[in-house]
């Protein structure tokens, strides 16, 4: 069959996802601890394979996967959890299904590959299961209980007080202390519920995200002396926090970023400008003086 030369260009894209795409997911699958989901990631990568193969019967040339992309989702699947890494690779996929209806025209058989991805692919991917994910709830609570009581503590304590090193104090105590409870209160939670989760994990995954959030959110009081810059830097920190977290969420989910961040983003920095305001009216009213 003989193609248009952009029929041809678009073609030899589709050809080069598809063989860099069988690279990811092979070199993943042999990563997996899991068998089943080792089976999963394999048989995309054969279904990829096949794709790519289906290709070349028109384009009947050989092309080289994009190794740049092949080795940046790989890394990024060993760093965050391969459901993020191989979600994050169908999202940049999807802004190329848009010539599949121009190729469609000259090739039919493109009309088959595209339910393919859509269907079979994105069904396997549903099935993927990771412990990471299972407990993301967990990592939930210890994020946003440490997002919305610190950022208060903090902004209250800082017009209160006045002193870094106390401010610093006093967070860390409060926040400490706060880290264990939540992880003891996931504990009892997570037993009483009676699912899969196992409550010690549950307890850790939410213990280590809060005590993670307090670290960072009071590290600009241990290195700088100007309280209110310090106050400025944690509420970036805690907004910067949040948005790495839900667009983490979001992708491996498939949930909304914006509706998630929005939210949280909303309620943190809601309760530190109420702190703020009763810092202020706390120490006016016992007549503190620093």
């Amino acid at each position: 069959m003989q193609l248009s030369e952009d029929i041809r260009k678009k073609v030899i894209l589709f050809q080069q996802t598809e063989i860099t795409e069988y690279h990811i997911y092979k070199r993943l699958s042999k990563r997996i601890k899991s068998e089943e989901n080792a089976k999963i990631l394999d048989q995309i990568a054969e279904d990829e394979l096949r794709h790519y193969k289906g290709w070349k019967e028109y384009t009947k040339e050989e092309v080289q996967p994009r190794w740049f992309f092949v080795w940046f989702y790989y890394i990024v699947s060993m760093l965050f959890g391969f459901t993020f890494g191989v979600k994050l690779m169908e999202m940049g996929e999807q802004a190329a299904q848009k010539n599949y209806a121009d190729v469609a025209k000259a090739i039919p058989e493109a009309t088959k590959y595209q339910a393919e991805e859509d269907k079979h692919e994105h069904q396997l991917i549903e099935m993927l299961d990771e412990e990471r994910l299972q407990y993301a709830g967990s990592v939930v609570l210890g994020l946003n209980d440490a997002l919305v009581e610190l950022t208060g503590a903090l902004a209250g304590l800082t017009l209160a007080l006045q002193n870094t090193k106390l401010i610093a104090l006093s967070g860390l105590i409060t926040g400490i202390a706060a880290s264990l409870s939540m992880a003891a209160s996931e504990y009892l939670s997570t037993r009483s519920e009676k699912t899969s989760k196992h409550p010690v994990r549950a307890a850790i995954y939410t213990g280590i995200a809060y005590i993670t959030t307090v670290t960072l959110l009071i590290l600009p009081y241990l290195l700088l002396d100007n309280y209110y810059i310090d106050l400025a830097i944690s509420l970036s920190t805690a907004v910067i926090i949040i948005a790495v977290f839900n667009y983490y969420i979001s992708v491996a989910k498939g949930e909304s970023f914006r509706e998630r961040f929005t939210e949280m983003a909303g309620l943190s920095l809601s309760v530190a400008a109420f702190s703020f305001v009763i810092g202020y009216f706390i120490r006016l009213w016992l007549g503190i003086e620093i």
